[in-house]
């Protein structure tokens, strides 16, 4: 049975910001650095919670599956704040495009999770409670990790293993209509990721994976992107007709500054999606 959640730490950090400082000065200074695999890029960050036995929420860079790294987590907001709620934070690196293919990087996704969970004790959280958070091209990392349960079996896990999903402004869910919604501004982008074959393209998609099992549980947020609303609100519909938990909500921001800005400003207090996130991140972790 999965542990409470901390509620006087959550009750605090969301009402009372005098008490989140409190917390946050108690947080680890520098992470601890742990390696799933022999390449250089598998490695990920982890804070500990600011008491053993904290959930833990597990973030996926973005970079367009070809750029970006882990160290993006280090003095953001969302690490802050989310450490100030008491949870314990950890921040994943994968294989990049082209040196690796997007399968790889979902696996690599979900053999850190893996070992984030065989560490669990050692490091001081709760192995039992943790959600998957991405944004951008870890928006569908996270996405197809959470609704093909290929990666997770293969990393020696299930569905049970994983308590909620929550992509960031994603808008690859369709791979091959993505290709064609936005062919003009990141077509050579999708191309070098999902390469020509349709049928790799469909089976990249999260969208076309959302028959039953999933992830037990999505948060889908975007900005107002045309290619990201419409995808992930399809995201969204798939899923729950296939019986699965999934809440889709849109807040404002155009564009590529919109786009960047939920990734930056979540976690900041006056940002509309922080309290969101803080209630559904709740409800996770009381299960």
């Amino acid at each position: 049975m999965k542990r409470p959640v901390i509620a006087s730490l959550l009750v605090l950090g969301l009402i009372g910001g005098s008490v989140v400082a409190s917390a946050a000065d108690k947080r680890s200074p520098a992470p601890a650095e742990l390696a799933y695999g022999t390449d250089r890029l598998q490695k990920v960050d982890v804070w500990p919670g600011t008491v053993r036995g904290a959930p833990l929420v597990v973030f996926v860079h973005g970079g367009g599956w070809k750029r970006g790294d882990k160290s993006m987590m280090k003095g953001s907001a969302k690490l802050s704040h989310w450490q100030g709620l008491g949870y314990a934070v950890a921040s994943v690196n994968y294989r990049l495009v082209p040196d690796a293919t997007v399968e790889q990087q979902a696996q690599d996704v979900a053999d850190a999770v893996a070992l984030l969970k065989r560490d669990a004790k050692r490091l001081g959280y709760d192995a039992e409670r943790l959600v998957l958070v991405g944004h951008s091209a870890g928006a569908h990392l996270v996405a197809l990790v959470g609704t093909d349960p290929t990666y997770l079996r293969k990393a020696g896990l299930s569905y049970r293993d994983i308590d909620g999903v929550l992509p960031l402004d994603g808008a690859a869910y369709d791979v091959p209509a993505q290709m064609d919604e936005n062919a003009r501004l990141m077509g050579e982008t999708y191309k070098q990721a999902f390469g020509t074959d349709p049928e790799r393209q469909k089976a990249l998609s999260p969208t076309v994976h959302s028959a039953a099992p999933n992830a037990p549980d999505f948060l889908i947020l975007h900005v107002q992107r045309r290619d990201g609303t419409e995808q992930s609100r399809q995201l969204g519909a798939a899923l729950r007709k296939a019986g699965t938990s999934a809440k889709v909500q849109g807040f404002e921001g155009r564009g590529l500054k919109g786009h960047a800005e939920i990734n930056r400003k979540l976690g900041e207090a006056d940002y509309p999606a922080t309290t969101v996130v803080d209630a559904w991140l709740a409800a996770r972790f009381a299960n």
